[in-house]
């Protein structure tokens, strides 16, 4: 068994040197890559570079001042009223080629939410709030903030989500639906970004034994 796992061990440590290690013999180790490609970014990639390319809006909240990618603007086919002339009702018995209907809403089970809920059906190039209060599309984010009102908070905060450049302003951050799918926002499984090489080798033995 000893020698089984000074194998995996060795066969580990050669996959780490080939994976650090530059062809041209330039990168020795992890720490020595990560070093050298970050130099060229010293002192040249401020906020206002990263954010040149990206369509912005100021928000106020409360004491928060910041900026969030526009929205609208993005959406290929809007305003949504060119085609949504008629109430869903209706355009749902059409004939024809139909756009939505294949979306499956997994945020909510059905007694709780459905399309209307936060989608105007008087008013389809807008959301609405759950007393019915109209909502800008590129302001998403206060119709999800009507239930998730803790990960609102931290989002003001800057304790939740992702900034659109780093932390020095002009602060801009994304929002909710540029992480998560509204219609289904929660996140797939996924493997860790640095993978446990202790637990692998002990998933090993396991297996072995």
């Amino acid at each position: 068994m000893k020698n089984r796992n000074l194998k995996y061990y060795f066969l580990l440590i050669l996959a780490i040197t080939l994976f650090s290690c530059k062809e041209e013999g330039e990168y020795h180790s992890i720490t020595d890559k990560i070093e050298a490609e970050q130099k060229p970014y010293h002192g040249k990639l401020t906020s206002e570079e990263l954010l040149a390319d990206t369509q912005l809006i100021k928000i106020t909240e409360g004491e928060h001042i910041f900026l969030i990618p526009e929205r609208k603007g993005q959406i290929k086919s809007f305003a949504c009223i060119e085609c949504h002339s008629k109430p869903l009702a209706q355009m749902r018995g059409l004939d024809g080629k139909k756009a939505h209907w294949d979306i499956k809403l997994n945020h909510a089970n059905s007694e709780t939410m459905n399309c209307a809920t936060c989608h105007n059906p008087d008013d389809m190039n807008n959301l609405k709030t759950l007393t019915g209060q109209n909502v800008d599309l590129n302001l998403s984010y206060k119709v999800c903030a009507q239930c998730h009102s803790s990960q609102f908070e931290d989002w003001k905060g800057g304790a939740h989500g992702k900034k659109v450049a780093g932390w020095t302003p002009p602060r801009a951050s994304m929002t909710c639906v540029n992480c998560h799918n509204p219609h289904s926002p929660s996140f797939e499984t996924r493997w860790p970004v640095q993978f446990n090489t202790q637990k692998a080798i002990e998933r090993k033995d396991d297996l072995d034994h």
